[in-house]
């Protein structure tokens, strides 16, 4: 993997986890496993994340009973969580409009020399 896209995912961790909350009440587990197949994020990344999440008002837990073992602790996404989302989301989009527009945007004009102004250039 490479340097760029392990920062990538750092990056929006957190807003793809809200994002996710944001359709409906999950258990860490479901959660990672979802993140892995969509991003390839590691499991052991999850917790700590969802404990700072909790930490600051985001996401509120329910223990819930499990048919297949021992009670699963539920994430549930919060008002502060959704507001947060909401601004993150209008943060990625501006983002990746920007840096797609550098990318795939009109020849940008001649390079600007050292010393020199874009308007000392044309």
């Amino acid at each position: 993997m490479s340097e760029i896209e392990i920062q990538l995912k750092k990056g929006v961790l957190g807003l793809c986890v809200l994002a996710l909350l944001s359709r409906g009440d999950s258990y860490a587990y479901e959660i990672a496993s979802r993140m892995a197949a969509a991003v390839d994020m590691g499991e052991g990344t999850i917790y700590p994340l969802m404990r700072r999440m909790q930490s600051e008002g985001l996401v509120t837990t329910r223990l819930e009973e499990s048919p297949s073992g021992p009670p699963r602790k539920y994430y549930r996404i919060t008002e502060t969580g959704r507001t947060r989302l909401a601004e993150q989301v209008a943060e990625w989009r501006g983002f990746t409009a920007a840096v797609d527009q550098l990318i795939d945007g009109p020849a940008a004009a001649a390079p600007v020399q050292e010393g020199e102004s874009r308007h000392d250039a044309q």
